[in-house]
């Protein structure tokens, strides 16, 4: 294999060549490294790298596969962590810059499993401010690009992740998802990004150790690689209280037999003409695999009103007691700050409103999946928008939820906290990707992927790769 060749390697293909020898570790890095030079800066993807550490850890898996010691199922294979995701002794600024300074004190239940594994850790990738939005620029680190238009986001705010990925740094890279922060950089960048049912993947991200719209997640080139990936970071750890035992009980060979419903705008939002047309003709092929699709959606209501008030401005209000808010004014996102002010105007009352809301949508999404056992939406209602811009510009001047929430299909299943899958499924007219997400019920985060995987062996996508 040549340095193109690992380049756009899948995870398997990686770890088999290190393992039977026609690799070693150190050339991976090699190549690894030079992709990261030729394209970060372009894309500014990664925001805090260390060759050393690349050569130093993988001279060790050399080292470990020459002793004759057991390798792990990562064996060899590069990832990125996401900055919000605490590593060690590595820079850990959630992207604000008065924290630049600041380094990780321990390292997240996620990146001990992946590193036990054996996989070579390249870096950090960027995301917005706190990863309280769906894009990826803040003031610290500036905006991460879209491989295919250096002029567009990648999405967030898993944003940095979906870049590295689709630009070949790495076949695989973890992110985080509190309402859509993997699927809908997924989409936007043309890869697959995975948010398993809450819990399948533990964390200690957050003080609250009861936040269940939020999971780690995993992006990667194909389906495959999530599944492998999902292997080696899913199960339980005490230091969780939401965690649970894996990914529950394979589902077979995939959709043949079941049925499946298509939502074209999940009951709520307004779906640019060309991403709807894309995700309809993409649905076409679970018919040609055997299953049932009918148009049908949940039962639910004041989606928006849920999710705002219910999860994200609580959540956000457990930040205020942090920082002096009013006086940071030009140092981070306004919106990030009036995301964590609005709390200061809203009563007990109204926050137990809304989480009874989200009971509400837990109640119409579990009875509408009785009859159904997968629910195909868009990801997001557009394709990728303007690196710098906050949300597509038909949402100019309207509320920040609408601006937050308005234009992704991601955040119900967050409320549900059930699996959720965003899959290549085409191209507009000039050339940005388009995602079509997969949900399922709770915790069959198996039907999920097995779905995916068949959409994928029908409607392949790894041969396209971005211009970059």
């Amino acid at each position: 294999m040549d340095d193109t060749d690992i380049i756009w390697a899948d995870a398997a293909e990686l770890t088999a060549g290190a393992r039977d020898g026609r690799l070693t570790v150190a050339q991976i890095a090699e190549a690894m490294i030079g992709r990261i030079r030729a394209v970060n800066p372009a894309i500014n993807a990664l925001v805090h790298l260390d060759e050393d550490r690349i050569h130093r850890e993988a001279a060790a898996l050399d080292a470990k596969r020459a002793s004759g010691r057991p390798l792990g199922a990562l064996f060899g294979v590069p990832y990125t962590h996401k900055e919000l995701t605490p590593v060690a002794g590595v820079p850990h600024t959630l992207g604000f810059a008065f924290l630049k300074d600041r380094l990780a004190q321990h390292d997240a239940i996620v990146v001990e499993r992946m590193r036990a594994a054996d996989g070579l850790y390249l870096g950090q990738t960027n995301s917005s401010e706190g990863g309280y939005s769906a894009i990826s620029h803040n003031r610290l680190f500036g905006a991460t690009r879209n491989p295919w238009n250096l002029e567009l986001s990648p999405g967030g705010s898993s944003g940095g992740a979906a870049a590295a990925v689709a630009a070949g740094i790495g076949p695989i890279a973890e992110g985080t998802d509190a309402g859509g922060s993997v699927r809908v950089p997924a989409a936007f960048s043309g890869v697959v990004g995975f948010k398993p049912t809450t819990g399948t993947i533990p964390h200690t991200l957050l003080p609250q150790r009861f936040v269940s719209n939020l999971s780690h997640g995993v992006l990667a080139r194909s389906v495959a690689d999530v599944v492998t990936t999902m292997d080696v970071c899913a199960g339980y750890d005490a230091r969780d209280p939401l965690s649970r035992n894996g990914l529950g009980e394979p589902a077979g060979a995939g959709p043949e037999g079941w049925k499946i419903a298509y939502s074209p705008d999940l009951g709520f939002a307004e779906v640019d003409e060309e991403v709807a047309a894309i995700c309809r003709s993409a649905v076409d092929a679970f018919t040609e695999l055997g299953a049932e699709v009918v148009e049908a959606t949940p039962d639910w209501e004041r989606l928006q009103e849920a999710i705002w008030m219910g999860v994200c401005v609580p959540g956000f209000a457990g930040m205020r007691g942090a920082l002096e808010w009013p006086s940071m004014r030009g140092q981070l996102a306004d919106e990030l700050i009036d995301l964590v002010l609005y709390g200061d105007d809203v009563t007990l009352a109204e926050v137990a409103r809304g989480e009874a809301l989200r009971g509400k949508v837990w109640d119409a999404f579990a009875s509408f999946m009785t009859g159904h056992r997968l629910l195909i939406s868009p990801t997001t209602t557009v394709a990728a928008f303007g690196a710098e811009a906050f949300a597509p510009d038909r949402y100019s001047g309207s509320s920040l939820r609408d601006r937050l929430f308005g234009w992704t299909l991601t955040h119900p299943f967050n409320m549900t906290t059930s699996p959720a899958i965003s899959v290549p499924c085409g191209f507009t007219r000039d050339a940005r990707p388009v995602g079509l997400q997969i949900a399922g019920r709770m915790n069959a985060d198996h039907d999920v992927l097995a779905a995916a995987a068949a959409f994928e062996r029908v409607r392949p996508w790894r041969d396209r790769r971005p211009p970059i």
